[in-house]
């Protein structure tokens, strides 16, 4: 099963309490009353995403945390990139591939082109997104002809 770790999911919620509203410094105290999330788990995340450049900090009676650049341009791979590093599905879809069975493999370029298209869908997701600031374009898979068919005939005999 595909799925990301709760960290991850946390740090979502956290991002887009730093998106709403844009500009505005947030003390990570404030992050974890408005999330509902524990200050120690709130204080992990923001160090996270702070070394990944997500965010920025300022310290002082005035400082605090805020995005490092707009929600539009914080894609959820970067997110997942900050807590759980690259996305990699298999152990040869990632960058530094210690496969043993590599050279002889004839799955690996397959499972190279899912990691890709996934990787890709991550991208093309911003936090503005992910926090409703912006819509998300609904996705619908591409029918062949064959499913369409069956998919005519199923309803053709309704009126």
């Amino acid at each position: 099963m595909l799925r990301i770790s709760k960290l991850t999911d946390y740090g979502t919620v956290i991002l887009a309490c730093l998106a709403s509203p844009p500009g505005r410094r947030h003390t990570a105290t404030q992050v974890a009353e408005q999330t509902r999330l524990g200050l120690p788990t709130v204080s992990k995340l923001l160090k996270h995403f702070h070394r990944a450049g997500l965010v920025t900090s300022v310290r002082g009676a005035h400082g605090g945390y805020e995005l490092a650049r707009p929600a539009h341009q914080i894609s959820a791979a970067s997110i997942i990139d900050a807590i759980e590093g690259p996305v990699a599905i298999t152990e040869c879809s990632g960058d530094h591939s210690a496969c043993d069975f590599e050279t002889v493999c004839s799955t690996g370029s397959s499972w190279q082109r899912i990691n890709d298209a996934i990787r890709s869908s991550l991208d093309g997701i911003s936090l503005a997104q992910l926090s409703g600031q912006e819509a998300v374009a609904v996705w619908r898979p591409h029918l062949t002809g064959a499913v369409r068919r069956a998919g005519a005939t199923r309803t053709s005999g309704r009126p």
